[in-house]
């Protein structure tokens, strides 16, 4: 099955769901009207249908390696590589001062689903390079600017970031690479790194790396790490890659899927570094970049969703089993269920990346502060909802396929083993609600509740052409405000206790509005009927969800380590 690229669903959520009228309205992003957005939409679209899906099962069945210290990459990744950089999709937000496009992010969130539909594995590439040019524009030097940017933006040189260590895991803090000053401004780094997405490649003049280290003297935990610029080669006098510095790739891991993206153990012994920012401050330097990467795993999970359903629907339209209106198992109820499920699940989880890289290019045009409010909170959302939804179509569409998904040569397995990762990297999926009803609640709700506030506004516009949707919609917004309040009055181990459900059922609501307000949009569509579906059908599990975090922590912590022990 060939990958299509879901431009019209683009389409519609910019005009008339997420509001991206809005972003073209601003000073910063008044070039990038709605034509020009589907202009670039449709040639990026061009690029991953052609180039980038045929690579997908390419990368699983001949995978990245190493021989001999050098990372090989899969067949055709250099080609499908170049095609993305001559694009100049690896950072079409980027500033153009330094050779980017300047777009708005949204428009680069919806090229990033494109991309990771066609090819997970290698989409990974650029999106560890446009965090890296995210970071350096905020952070780095003058001097680093000047050198660096210019390649990364052209992907010349590509970009990664190198946080976990052996024994910390998510415990950034607990890391132990060491930063000695060399007298001269740099610095000599030390230290070993795991899980480094693309730590390597070879189609690239330049590996850059992101490293996090800590100077001598400085205090424990994630208050006295720094952050260093780490190249493979050393820029010589002109600028151009010269001698190769003092680190490796020690091994690459043998993962569940991603076969085509090489994750590197990479080992820094005295390599050359210069600092990214202010010592000691390294975490705020280096979450410029995760934040990057949270909305852009988020949408990994979306595009593979896509994908995953869309070779589901093909499967269903062409596989004959049994009796149906169809002729193939399409027409089965049960079969009809899971692909509405699975679209339906999708649209939602990508208005709420869109409307999540909206809120992002608001704060970065107009520095409002309900805007970033509105990012940060939308974030950890985006991120592990998006990757939730991904595992779960991917899942489904192994199940449509029956026994024939449990078979590689389908490809439908594929989709996910490749998946599985994205709700465990960039921060767990755990992390990010804990994130959602800490930092994101310290506010006493504010930024939830105007969001709240707008969700029921799209109810009551709605009540006229859809008053079930509307009254359903309504009141599952109300019972997730509730929530919100009861949370905001617990104390954190009792938020934390009912977390992930508190991040679902948020989501659920979210997606509702979005697939009411597309219903708005197209009333005699089907849109108007897949938010029918939604509502009706996925809608009703936020109320367990609600429940579920409403319950604090008690049944949970009463449960001993032994009661867990079989």
């Amino acid at each position: 099955m060939s990958y299509r690229a879901p431009l019209d669903s683009y389409r519609l959520l910019l005009a008339d769901v997420v509001g991206y009228d809005r972003v073209a309205a601003t000073d910063r992003f008044s070039e990038a009207s709605m034509e020009t957005v589907e202009a670039v939409l449709t040639e990026a679209g061009r690029m991953c249908e052609e180039v980038l899906a045929p690579l997908r099962r390419q990368g699983d069945l001949d995978p990245a390696r190493l021989e001999n210290g050098v990372v090989r990459t899969s067949k055709g990744f250099a080609e499908g590589y170049a095609a993305i950089a001559e694009g100049g999709w690896v950072a079409s937000s980027a500033d153009p001062a330094h050779g980017g496009m300047g777009l708005p992010l949204t428009v680069t969130t919806c090229v990033n689903d494109m991309m990771s539909a066609a090819c997970l594995a290698l989409q990974l590439s650029p999106l560890m390079t446009q965090g890296q040019i995210e970071a350096l524009e905020h952070h780095a030097s003058d001097a680093i600017k000047a050198l660096y940017l210019p390649k990364l933006v052209t992907g010349e040189w590509a970009g990664t970031m190198n946080l976990t260590e052996p024994q910390a895991g998510s415990d950034v803090g607990a890391l132990t690479t060491r930063a000695e000053p060399n007298g001269d401004g740099s610095y000599a780094i030390t230290g070993q790194k795991i899980y480094i997405t693309w730590g390597d490649n070879d189609f690239t003049g330049n590996v850059c790396h992101l490293v996090l280290a800590r100077l001598p003297g400085a205090v424990p935990g994630t208050k006295g790490i720094s952050l260093f610029l780490v190249p493979k080669y050393l820029p010589d006098a002109d600028g151009n890659p010269g001698v190769a510095n003092t680190l490796k790739v020690v091994s690459l891991e043998h993962k569940l899927g991603l076969h085509g993206s090489p994750t590197c153990v990479m080992e820094y012994d005295g390599a050359t570094g210069w600092l990214v920012g202010e010592e000691h401050d390294g975490m705020r330097a280096m979450f410029t970049m995760m934040n990057n990467a949270r909305l852009g795993v988020g949408v990994q999970g979306i595009g593979v969703a896509e994908g995953a359903f869309q070779h589901a629907l093909a499967y269903a339209q062409e596989r004959k089993q049994g009796r149906s209106p169809e002729g193939t198992i399409i027409g089965h109820a049960d079969v009809r269920r899971m692909l509405a499920t699975m679209k339906a699940q999708t649209f939602a989880a990508r208005a709420i990346g869109l409307a999540t890289a909206v809120a992002i290019d608001m704060a970065n045009a107009t520095g409002g502060a309900e805007w970033t409010a509105r990012a940060a909170l939308l974030t950890p959302i985006a991120k592990a909802f998006g990757t939730d939804t991904g595992i779960e179509v991917a899942s489904t569409g192994v199940q449509v396929h029956g026994g024939m998904g449990y078979v590689e040569e389908t490809g439908a397995a594929q989709f996910m083993r490749d998946v599985r990762v994205t709700a465990i990297y960039e921060g767990t999926n755990g992390i990010q609600a804990m994130d959602l009803v800490g930092r994101k609640l310290m506010d006493g709700g504010e930024a939830a509740y105007r969001l709240m506030d707008e969700i029921c506004t799209t109810a009551e516009d709605a009540r006229g052409a859809f008053p079930d949707l509307a009254e359903a919609l309504w009141q599952a917004t109300e019972d997730l405000r509730e929530t919100t309040e009861a949370l905001v009055a617990m104390e954190p181990a009792a938020r934390f206790a009912g977390a992930v459900p508190f991040l679902r059922g948020f989501a659920l609501v979210l997606g509702a509005g979005y697939h009411l307000r597309a219903a708005m949009a197209r009333r005699e569509g089907g849109e108007a009927r897949l938010a029918r579906f939604y509502i009706e059908r996925i809608l009703p599990e936020t109320a367990g969800c609600l429940a579920h975090a409403r319950s604090g922590a008690d049944s949970l912590m009463a449960l001993s380590p032994e009661d867990l022990v079989a």
